[in-house]
């Protein structure tokens, strides 16, 4: 079992992106038996929770927080298997994709890492993707489809495939994000609510599910 100075070790882990130290970490919590789900709630996610908020503070960089998140990620890749076998329930369900016409995936990934780093089961759609597919996800129990564009040529799409889904699904609820993207623009196309960066796109999903941001 973990001991508290573990667990701060766990934690500057995280936060200094130190993977090889957070999968050591997490591999023998799991071999010794402890409730994962526990020191994911009360370790880890305040762990990102500090990289995240210490990026909206300026103090870090894109680098430092995609170094985190890769972090994050290998104990993630190590809890999951053993949560998805219990009756762990994330978050929340949430569907992510770069829309039709747009291959960036750099912004998209690291809120994908950003998102599970918060307690979230994403689906990531990839790139380039069309409309039936994040209607799709919707289908598949997606409870937040996130859409991202980083060109002003792929920016429209977003109004079709905001409206598609008011029509199709309405349950769903819709975040944008992308250095095109304000939230000027996501008032516009009816989106719930805008992200401008990684770590405000998971405040963000959050304020449209109604969770404390």
């Amino acid at each position: 079992m973990l001991t508290e100075d573990d667990k701060d070790a766990l934690f500057e882990a995280i936060c200094d992106g130190d993977r090889e130290t957070v999968v050591a970490l997490v591999t023998r919590a799991r071999d010794e038996g402890p409730d994962l789900a526990v020191l994911l709630n009360d370790t880890m996610i305040p762990a990102m929770s500090e990289v995240g908020d210490q990026f909206s503070a300026g103090e870090i960089f894109v680098p430092e927080m995609l170094v985190a998140a890769r972090a994050m990620q290998g104990g993630i890749d190590i809890i999951e298997p053993v949560l998805a076998a219990t009756d762990h329930e994330p978050l929340a369900r949430v569907a992510i994709g770069s829309v039709k016409g747009d291959l960036h995936d750099i912004g998209k990934n690291l809120v994908v890492m950003m998102l599970k780093g918060a307690g979230f089961e994403v689906e990531d759609l990839g790139v380039d993707v069309p409309i039936e597919e994040f209607e799709n996800a919707v289908k598949r129990g997606n409870q937040v489809v996130c859409l991202s564009a980083l060109l002003t040529t792929t920016k429209p799409q977003m109004i079709t495939v905001v409206d598609h889904l008011r029509q199709a699904c309405n349950h769903a609820k819709v975040v944008i994000g992308g250095a095109v993207i304000t939230q000027d623009y996501a008032d516009k196309i009816g989106a719930d609510a805008f992200g401008e960066d990684a770590p405000g796109a998971v405040k963000a999903v959050k304020r449209a599910l109604g969770l404390a941001a």
